[in-house]
């Protein structure tokens, strides 16, 4: 039996759409599919095309047709040919429907940002792109065909299990993998335990919640979108004011922490409120959420381990890899009490929201091979000399601001003379600059006094753009005769 175009396609591989309607022969609707293509911008100049006979087969037409079609399209000037190298769309003009206008700019105007200061970025350039790249062979060499099949919208249990080793040994997290559900991240997690599929009972969870006072917007933002009124509870450099939960009002039903370092101001929460919030909980049947933010990064002081370790049944952790590996690798997880499980996973429905099998195999095999563990330990030492490089440029040419939170994390807090955060902000973005006030992590309804800041990642730029972005956020800072409230 001959070989259908169908097999002959999957034998040489192509995959390449053409519209091959309208008059003439196959060859010239072939060529004027072709430069269609090119012209729309379809395909872009540097393309390179199916060999003709993978081409052919595709579309079942005669190997010679295509042949002469690309002859006909390189004599044109429309593709190239090079020996080892195939035939590519060659290198002109962006067609005129795909090239962009720079959108028109007032003279003075600052351009966009040539810095990005902006906290909870990991650098990008230090993705472990070789060991994560062996884990990914091994884990797809080695992965059951079960796996390639539906799911358990838990996650693959070999991700649960290696989490639940990793997140015992390293953060002092009481994890059973039957109680770890993987999600895409912290913010999905909440989605998860607030919004639920709306029904009429609403999410698993419900309010209101107590955050802290300065805190992630989309922390709150998530559970007031699920119609959960948040209550802001004071911070001080203990962490979260505990005691505070007693007299909130209206009462709460849990609390939304992130206490192995406080965001944005940076400190842990003290162990005597870590027992106190967990007392809390007990006492009324209610519950505590822990972001565990920031967690591995820390650098002069003692790890602060989960407090989910303090009461599995009362505490829910919830961690993800963004900013230990990237964000674009969308992996996180909760750890529930065992009552929750069952309400989550209903809530995670339909399998198009769930992370990735692939994703969750390679991290599986990159923690289980210690690959995980020797990247963290590397990007301590990468962030902590970009922390130590901020403290010193800040003590040798603006002494007068401080900067805190820096035992821990991605980013410092720079306390700055009081009335002149937003002049600062403004001239930070004069100066090329992405960064946040710390106005801008205050919830609306906090009493907490304000001050004055800036919170500044220091673990997004390149390195060899970091000096830069340092020289430019100096010059934005007040001079040390700054009056308070002065626009200078």
């Amino acid at each position: 039996m001959p070989e259908s175009w169908v097999d002959s396609a999957a034998r040489v591989g192509s995959d390449l759409h053409l519209d091959l309607s309208g008059p003439g022969s196959r060859r010239a609707v072939l060529i004027r599919a072709l430069r269609e293509a090119v012209r729309e911008g379809r395909l872009a100049p540097g393309t390179r095309l199916p060999p003709y006979r993978s081409l052919a087969a595709d579309l079942g037409l005669a190997r010679n047709t295509v042949a002469d079609a690309y002859a006909e399209l390189v004599a044109e000037g429309w593709l190239t040919a090079r020996q080892g190298s195939g035939t590519r769309v060659a290198e002109r003009a962006a067609p005129p429907s795909s090239r962009r206008r720079r959108p028109h700019r007032v003279a003075g105007q600052p351009a966009g940002p040539a810095h990005n200061l902006r906290q909870g970025a990991p650098e990008a350039a230090s993705f472990p792109r070789t060991a994560w790249l062996a884990s990914a062979r091994r884990a797809l060499g080695s992965a059951p065909d079960d796996a390639f099949g539906p799911g358990d919208p838990r996650g693959r249990v070999e991700l649960r299990r290696a989490l639940a080793d990793y997140l015992a040994r390293a953060r002092g997290v009481r994890a059973d993998p039957d109680r770890i559900v993987v999600c895409s991240g912290v913010a999905h997690a909440l989605r998860l335990l607030f919004d639920g599929s709306r029904g009429a009972a609403g999410g698993v969870l419900r309010g209101p919640f107590a955050v802290e006072s300065y805190g992630l917007g989309f922390h709150r933002g998530i559970l007031e979108s699920a119609g959960a009124r948040t209550v802001p509870l004071g911070i001080d450099e203990q962490g979260a004011r505990i005691e505070e939960l007693a007299d909130v009002r209206p009462r709460v039903r849990g609390v939304l922490l992130t206490p192995a370092h406080q965001f944005p101001t940076g400190g842990p929460l003290h162990p005597a409120r870590r027992a106190a919030v967990v007392d809390w909980a007990r006492a009324g049947d209610r519950l505590v959420l822990e972001d565990d933010y920031d967690g591995e990064f820390r650098y002069d002081r003692e790890p602060v381990g989960a407090l989910q370790g303090l009461d599995p049944e009362r505490v829910v952790h919830l961690g993800s890899v963004s900013k230990s590996l990237s964000p674009a690798v969308r992996i996180g997880w909760m750890v529930l009490p065992g009552h929750l499980v069952d309400g989550v996973l209903a809530a995670k429905g339909e399998r198009e929201a769930w992370a990735g099998v692939v994703d969750q195999l390679t991290l599986a095999d990159f923690i289980v091979s210690g690959r995980y563990d020797r990247h963290i330990r590397r990007m301590r030492r990468h962030y902590r000399d970009r922390r130590d490089q901020l403290v010193t440029a800040l003590t040798e040419r603006a002494p007068h601001v401080t900067a805190t939170g820096i035992a821990a994390g991605l980013h410092a807090v720079l306390r700055l003379p009081p009335g002149t955060e937003a002049s600062v902000v403004k001239a930070a973005t004069w100066q090329g600059i992405a960064l946040d006030g710390l106005a801008a992590f205050r919830h609306p309804g906090a009493t907490t006094p304000a001050g004055d800041g800036l919170v500044v990642g220091y673990a997004a730029p390149a390195e060899h753009a970091y000096r830069a972005a340092l020289d430019a956020l100096l010059r934005a800072l007040p001079p040390g005769d700054v009056v308070p409230g002065s626009t200078r």
